[in-house]
């Protein structure tokens, strides 16, 4: 998926500008709004009435915070990233137990980096009312967390609608001034050779993110090992801790020796 966008000037009529919109959403086959809107140059309302329209005339799906290609479902598209709320319900269990696991790693009074995601989610909600500076670039996770003595801090930055994250160039500055104990990284997909992202925006601040902690920790369920995404986030030397399920074992077992540790949980 890309980041590229074009300015869209007044000369520009509607009917040019959903020619082009469509022309993206079959390209990617599903886009959230703030993508479609970045890529046209547009506002988030324009594009929310452009796919209104074209969703009446049966020329695209819309769904929760994004669209979709007509003809296109959710599993028929691998390589673009679900929403939030597809996210959430998926591995539920899972990801509780890694979050169980990566929980004990963070000693009270530490500062922790939570990337964004729905495990990021989970482990928020364990770290929840422990005394703790909390830094996310996640809006649901800071809700979650911010519990008793948690301290929590929550990046800028342009918010991605449907998905609820932060990105962009407030959410990376403020990032850069910060010295964090652990960062712990939800990853879109691992395989033998690096971790990597569905976007661009979002993995340029997990590389931010990953060279402000003095301990990073990859978090992530047996579903994102041997896939590649977009963008590259880091290699797997990169990584302090791995925690996973038990059930992506036998996945990781070819590289497993490319880590410095892994827990199952």
């Amino acid at each position: 998926m890309t980041t590229e966008s074009v300015q869209e000037g007044p000369g520009v009529f509607p009917e040019e500008r959903r020619e082009r919109l469509m022309r993206l959403v079959n390209q990617h086959r599903r886009l959230a709004t703030d993508e479609l809107a970045h890529m046209l140059g547009a506002s988030l309302a324009t594009v929310r009435r452009d796919t209104r329209a074209l969703e009446r005339e049966g020329k695209i799906r819309r769904t929760h915070g994004g669209v979709m290609s007509v003809g296109t479902a959710v599993e028929d598209a691998p390589d673009e990233e679900p929403l939030f709320s597809e996210k959430r319900r998926a591995n539920l269990e899972e990801k509780k137990r890694i979050a169980a696991v990566a929980a004990e790693l963070v000693p009270d009074y530490s500062t922790v980096i939570i990337d964004s995601g729905t495990t990021a989610l989970a482990l928020a909600q364990r770290l929840a009312g422990r005394p703790l500076m909390l830094i996310t670039m996640d809006l649901k996770v800071a809700e979650a967390a911010a519990r008793g003595p948690t301290e929590v801090w929550l990046l800028g930055g342009r918010v991605r609608n449907g998905l609820f994250s932060l990105v962009g160039a407030w959410a990376d500055g403020m990032l850069r001034g910060i010295h964090a104990d652990i960062f712990f990284l939800s990853a879109d997909a691992i395989d033998a050779e690096a971790v990597t992202n569905s976007t661009v925006d979002e993995a340029e601040l997990k590389k931010v993110a990953l060279a402000r902690a003095k301990k990073r920790v990859a978090i992530a369920d047996h579903t994102k090992f041997n896939h590649r995404k977009l963008v590259s986030v880091c290699t797997l030397d990169a990584i302090d801790v791995l925690v996973t399920d038990e059930p992506a074992r036998a996945l990781v077992a070819p590289y497993e020796s490319r880590f410095a540790q892994i827990l199952y949980a």
